[in-house]
């Protein structure tokens, strides 16, 4: 049985990537009968909806949803059996349906897909990140999947009720823990897309999380808490609390004893990112490099609750 893809992409002013992303979907190894793309713009004001129009994609235009309320549209408007969502910005591989549909007909499997991979010019910001990101395995069960590479079949997608369109990020997070109430959620790494938006610099990468982290607690209360997402939860209380309340002890105590204390609690963090690299090969510059990452995360995460507290 050769089943129908609709491939679902929200767009915002893409004019520079997507002619590369509707090329990549146009040269994939499956029968052109049974695909389709969807575009769902945001209101752009450049020549995207146009683009998209000339590739032959069905146009869907509604400037009033978040990226949630987009992906939700286009997935009501499909007619395939399968949703592929991937962002404007990424390029898939000629093979990416094809790999994907290993799994079209395994009940056991809600959703399924893989990191996207860095470009081949990559700075040591994508280089390093990518290390963390990847999965150990070529596949894995994993917890969740980024929706810029993600295959879920519509209708287990409507069961689950779609994305909440109330997070402006992190919908893929919960989706992911939500969908996983109807099967496996499986990392492939066979099922390829490169990601060209990517932060390439420590400036991007700081802005992008920062804007990630304004949804981490939203999402909580949208699936209820989850294990493993206590780490990244504990984050802004621990850089935003705790560590201020050491360093203001440390001034009205000042010894060597708690300086070193002080210390070990601001490197403490490190270790469960450090550990999660075991297996992979890494060298003294990358770990080096990646602590430089991890403290940026770790500000940006903490700096994102202040801002969203300030707007509320």
């Amino acid at each position: 049985m050769t089943h129908t893809v609709s491939v679902i992409i929200p767009a915002y002013n893409e004019e520079a990537c997507l002619p590369r992303c509707l090329k990549s979907i146009a040269d994939l190894d499956w029968p052109k009968t049974h695909l389709e793309v969807i575009i769902i713009d945001n209101g752009s004001i450049d020549s995207t909806c146009d683009i998209a129009r000339a590739s032959g994609a069905i146009v869907l235009q509604d400037d009033t949803k978040n990226v949630s309320g987009l992906r939700n549209l286009g997935a009501e408007h499909a007619r395939g059996d399968i949703l592929a969502f991937v962002d404007a910005d990424c390029v898939v591989s000629p093979d990416w349906v094809a790999c994907a549909a290993r799994y079209f007909e395994d009940d056991t499997v809600a959703a399924w897909g893989s990191a996207p991979k860095i470009p081949e010019n990559a700075t040591w910001v994508q280089n390093t990140w990518f290390i963390v990101r990847q999965k150990k395995t070529h596949v894995a069960d994993v917890d969740w999947l980024e929706s810029m590479n993600l295959f879920v079949a519509k209708k287990v997608f409507m069961k689950a009720g779609g994305f909440d369109e109330s997070l402006e990020t992190c919908e893929d997070v919960d989706f992911s823990y939500r969908v996983s109430a109807y099967g496996k959620i499986v990392s492939d790494r066979s099922i390829k897309v490169v990601h060209l938006g990517e932060a390439a610099t420590m400036a991007e990468f700081f802005k992008k999380e920062l804007w990630r982290g304004r949804s981490s607690f939203s999402g909580v209360f949208a699936h209820g808490i989850s294990f493993k997402e206590l780490p990244s939860l504990a984050v802004p209380v621990y850089f935003g609390i705790f560590l201020p309340a050491c360093l203001i002890f440390l001034m009205f105590h000042l010894t060597a004893a708690t300086g070193w204390m002080v210390l070990a609690a601001a490197c403490f963090p490190l270790l469960p990112a450090l550990y999660k690299l075991r297996g992979k090969k890494t060298d003294l510059t990358q770990k080096l490099q990646l602590t430089v990452l991890l403290y940026l995360y770790f500000t940006a995460r903490t700096m994102a609750v202040v801002f969203l507290k300030k707007h509320d």
